[in-house]
């Protein structure tokens, strides 16, 4: 990789923070004064300076905009509006203004893949005949058998059973305003004109039916969504599921081989030799027709892609000159607790990237997967190699994104079943993503722990009772804890990597991985007994290092 130039754009080599928006703080008074338990933009914007201290440079906010909340704001029904359980656009702007006075850079979240069953035009496609405008914004299709009962092909949903849902023939029946989940359970769906009853795909939710993006509308809905936001002065845009959009054009049937494999993302099982739903050749044109628009602002505003595609090399086609500047590498989220496996990905990563022209990105937790402390192990050993992984990250070259609460060490929550919220919960009976997603501890010895609320009072997602060591204020001052762990970090990368040289050398001695970089040696011992350090000054540890050892489950700086 070419040396980063003193011009590179802030987004080149930052550190962004990713803050979910319902469980990050709550900022609004309900009725009796205190918080209604659910993070919004006030609560954002009050802890922004916790943000500055913390050491980074952006934070991305998860989906604001109005919804029915059934998938937590990944169902939009409105892209240039707030959610009145968030806040207003008054808020928006109030937050905007807050971190460009810091110095923090905002990236929102965008989801282009599907809308909510309640946006204006899939309401409007319910009210609609087959084969009417309205419907071609979507993916309706007419069933196979002799009356049409059966799904048009044999996907999946994400969330699990069929990405399929049959709806009553329209207009003017029951299906408009209507909950498709009921209504393709209902006895009028099957008895109301079988033959034209259509179904509508979703790999997601129900409630999410996926746009037709061969559809020239979309196209256009979404680059007057970009300028909106841009208008306001959001800096960037996290793209979901941005290897989605297109599907084959024929909505043929999946080839499944009889053991299908397993990626990082806890949340799906994904075949990885036929995927005629994801990674389609034509939204690449998407991303370019978006890169033109991004450049057309001033200040290095971004994009960002949520792909999971099947290689290294496929990933960084979303990140060509002309189109999107950068993409999540899940390589690194989902690499075991292995010196050859750090390696390896480093090394592939950077290989891909390069030939792209961009710069990587590293990531270890998001809202989506279970928090990494406790992927590695939990309990200490987790923590230990949580924190010894996070100083490796840190010193890549290109961006790093962190997850809400990993600077507290948070690990995965155990949600009681009354509690789960996740819709893959309702629809696969599997625990889902809610235990990565509990509030943010912030002071006190009791929930809500100063995330606002009455105290006493649990949150969306109650928080466990033995939280109160791993707050905010708990772990300010001690030199010990995970947060000041972080906050050292963030400035050692700052202070030492800044406008580095990009070009980096990884490898695995044993059980030790090794990464060179503008002249500081990066080693993490992935094996179970103490290793020699190498050579120079110990610029930070993971843990604490003595005698000319380094433990188990830690990394260190060296220069």
């Amino acid at each position: 990789m070419s040396p980063a130039s003193q011009a590179a754009p802030w987004w080149r080599d930052a550190v962004v923070y990713q803050v979910y928006v319902r469980s990050f703080a709550d900022g609004r008074p309900a009725g009796d004064g205190s918080g209604d338990g659910v993070g919004d933009l006030p609560g954002i914007t009050s802890r922004l300076p916790y943000l500055r201290d913390l050491g980074v440079d952006a934070l991305w906010i998860t989906p604001f905009y109005t919804s029915p909340q059934k998938d937590h704001g990944y169902d939009v029904a409105d892209y240039t509006d707030v959610d009145p359980l968030f806040g207003t656009l008054d808020d928006v702007d109030t937050l905007l203004a807050r971190a460009h006075e810091l110095d923090l850079r905002v990236i929102v979240d965008l989801v282009p893949n599907h809308t909510s069953d309640q946006h204006p035009w899939f309401q409007a496609a319910l009210a609609a005949a087959p084969g009417s405008p309205e419907r071609a914004r979507y993916l309706f299709r007419e069933g196979r058998g002799p009356d049409g009962a059966e799904p048009p092909n044999n996907w999946d949903s994400i969330f699990g059973g069929p990405a399929w849902t049959r709806v009553p023939d329209g207009p003017g029946g029951s299906a408009a305003g209507g909950d498709p989940r009921q209504l393709a359970a209902s006895p009028a769906s099957e008895t109301r004109s079988p033959q034209k009853a259509q179904w509508y795909l979703h790999l997601f939710d129900t409630s999410q039916p996926d746009l037709d993006w061969r559809n020239p509308e979309v196209g256009d809905l979404f680059e007057d969504v970009l300028r909106f936001w841009l208008d306001r002065g959001v800096d960037g845009f996290r793209v979901d599921v941005a290897h989605g959009l297109y599907k084959e054009a024929t909505l043929r049937d999946q080839v499944r081989p009889e053991k299908p494999k397993k990626t990082a993302d806890s949340m799906v099982e994904r075949v990885l030799n036929d995927e005629p739903m994801w990674d389609q050749p034509e939204v690449h044109e998407v991303y370019r027709r978006w890169r033109r628009v991004l450049d057309s602002y001033p200040g290095d505003r971004m994009a960002v892609a949520e792909a999971w595609t099947q290689t290294a090399a496929s990933m960084a086609m979303f990140i060509r000159p002309d189109e999107l500047h950068q993409a999540f590498n899940f390589g690194w989220l989902g690499t075991p607790w292995s010196a050859a496996a750090f390696a390896d990905v480093v090394t592939d990563s950077i290989a891909a990237v390069g030939a792209a022209a961009s710069a990587p990105t590293w990531v270890l937790s998001n809202h989506d997967v279970e928090r990494h402390p406790t992927r590695y192990g939990g309990g200490p050993v987790g923590l230990a190699r949580g924190r010894a992984a996070t100083l490796a990250m840190l010193a890549l070259p290109g961006s790093a994104y962190l997850y809400q609460g990993e600077e507290l060490g948070l690990e995965q929550v155990d949600v009681a079943p009354e509690d789960r919220q996740d819709p893959s919960w309702f629809r696969t009976g599997q625990p889902g993503r809610d235990g990565c997603r509990v509030p943010l501890p912030w002071s006190g010895t009791r929930a809500p722990y100063g995330f606002g609320g009455a105290d006493g009072t649990q949150p969306w997602i109650p928080q466990p009772d033995d939280w109160a060591p791993l707050t905010v204020a708990a772990q300010t001052g001690d030199p010990d804890s995970t947060l000041e762990f972080y906050r050292r970090a963030l400035a050692a990368r700052a202070a030492v990597f800044a406008g580095a040289d990009e070009t980096t050398e990884a490898s695995a001695e044993g059980d030790l991985l090794v990464v060179r970089r503008a002249g500081v040696t990066v080693v993490l011992n992935a094996g179970t007994a103490p290793v020699p350090l190498p050579p120079g000054e110990v610029l930070i540890s993971s843990a604490a290092v003595a005698g000319g050892l380094l433990p188990p489950d830690t990394a260190a700086w060296i220069r």
